[in-house]
C-alpha cells in the first residue's frame, strides 16, 4: 500500500466528516415485511383426475402472473364416497393426500415451487396446504 492520498480523496473525506450525513448501520437488520401475492383454489367436489389437471394449470398460471403464495383447499376427505369402492385406495383417492403427491411427482411443477407446507387454521388447517412459488426469472 502506498501512503499517498490524492487531493481529491482528502477533499471528499473532509466534506464527508463536516456534513451531517448518516450512513445506515448494516449490522442492524431491518425488519422488512415481505408482502406475498396470494391466490387460492378450492378443490371440494373435484374428481381426482380433474383436481390434478386444475392444480397443474393453477400453479403454472400463478407462476406466470408472479403470485408468491397459493392456498390449496382440498378438504379433509370426511365426506368422500371412495370408502364404498373396494378397488380404490381410501387414502390416495382422497384429494388431501393425492394432490400433494401428484405435485411432488411432477418435476415441471417442482421446478417452480419453493416450498409446500400445511396451512394455518385460518386458511383451512388440515383441509388445506400452502404452495410457495419461486420468483419468476
Amino acid at each position: 500500500m502506498t501512503d499517498n492520498i490524492s487531493k481529491k480523496d482528502k477533499k471528499d473525506w473532509e466534506n464527508f466528516i463536516s456534513s451531517n450525513e448518516k450512513l445506515p448501520n448494516k449490522d442492524i437488520k431491518l425488519n422488512k415485511k415481505i408482502f406475498l401475492k396470494t391466490r387460492s383454489i378450492d378443490l371440494h367436489g373435484y374428481t381426482l383426475e380433474h383436481a390434478n389437471k386444475a392444480i397443474e394449470s393453477f400453479i403454472k398460471e400463478s407462476y406466470l402472473e408472479r403470485i408468491n403464495k397459493l392456498i390449496v383447499v382440498t378438504g379433509k376427505g370426511l365426506h368422500s364416497q371412495n370408502e364404498k369402492d373396494p378397488y380404490v385406495s381410501k387414502d390416495l383417492s382422497i384429494l388431501k393426500y393425492s394432490v400433494p403427491e401428484f405435485i411432488s411427482n411432477n418435476k415441471g411443477l417442482m421446478n417452480i415451487i419453493y416450498e409446500i407446507k400445511d396451512a394455518k387454521i385460518e386458511d383451512g388447517g388440515a383441509g388445506a396446504f400452502y404452495i410457495f412459488l419461486k420468483k419468476k426469472k
